[in-house]
């Protein structure tokens, strides 16, 4: 019986170690899901906004849409989506701004949109980079600016937010790392020390100076609620926290987020001009 019972451990470990092993090596496949879609901003009702090629260098370029502020007082939004999914998802999402006037720049990735790259945490910054660039030269502020973050986005943001002066900050069901997130999911395996692109948004929070707002909602089975909350914390003030009750991870624009947004960049937007 001892001797099956070594046997019977010795094939669980060897079963732990391979699963490991394979989830190690499919990280990239799991986080980031390439969609090649090149949408048509007018098949999604969306008038005045253009599509736009960002180049960032080498051979890729990155989708994006554009659309003008109505006024030079007007804020500027720059939106990063999360890892799936191609722009016209967020069309109903960038509406509300595009209505209120603001100008809005939402930027695909380089693995998207047939732009023929290769997704990694410093390439995304790189496209991050390369999106700001953009609104230079289209003569946007840095006052203006607003950089919006999406789930895997807002990494992205708080980390252009680190390199650039804005006037706001907005992270839609933002987390701490993704290493402390795939933790949380693989929580029987030491999944934090083998994440490649971790992503440290909590490491580079505490170092904002620009107005904050985080909306989570509080039934986010993807990043748990407790991510943003950490997050929050640990931002410095002035910071505005929304933890929407019954919204989960893909649904907060139907449980008020647009209207928690846009009253929280009136007040910020007006008050630096």
């Amino acid at each position: 019986m001892r001797k099956g019972m070594l046997s019977f451990l010795m094939w669980g470990i060897v079963a732990y170690v391979l699963f490991g092993g394979i989830l190690f090596g499919c990280q990239r496949s799991l986080l980031y899901h390439p969609n090649q879609t090149v949408p048509d901003p007018a098949e999604f009702g969306l008038k005045g906004v253009t599509v736009e090629w960002i180049d960032v260098g080498g051979e890729h370029k990155l989708l994006a849409w554009w659309h003008k502020p109505e006024s030079t007082d007007e804020p500027v939004i720059v939106y990063f989506h999360g890892n799936a999914g191609h722009l016209g998802h967020r069309a109903e999402k960038i509406k509300p701004y595009i209505d209120a006037g603001y100008g809005v720049l939402l930027v695909s990735y380089r693995y998207n949109a047939g732009a023929g790259g290769s997704p990694s945490e410093e390439a995304l910054y790189d496209d991050g980079r390369a999106a700001m660039t953009f609104l230079a030269r289209k003569g946007v502020s840095s006052e203006q600016t607003v950089l919006y973050g999406e789930s895997l986005g807002t990494a992205v943001a708080v980390t252009m937010a680190l390199e650039s002066s804005v006037g706001a900050v907005v992270l839609e069901s933002p987390y701490t790392s993704i290493a402390a997130v795939a933790q949380s999911h693989y929580w029987y395996l030491p999944t934090k020390f083998l994440v490649l692109d971790k992503f440290e948004a909590a490491a580079k929070i505490e170092r904002i100076d620009a107005p904050l707002l985080i909306v989570h909602g509080e039934r986010d089975g993807i990043i748990p609620v407790e991510f943003g909350r950490t997050l929050f914390e640990r931002a410095r003030e002035p910071k505005v926290g929304r933890f929407l009750p019954e919204a989960g991870h893909n649904n907060l624009y139907e449980h008020g987020a647009a209207a928690e947004i846009l009253g929280f960049l009136s007040k910020q937007m007006r008050a630096t001009r």
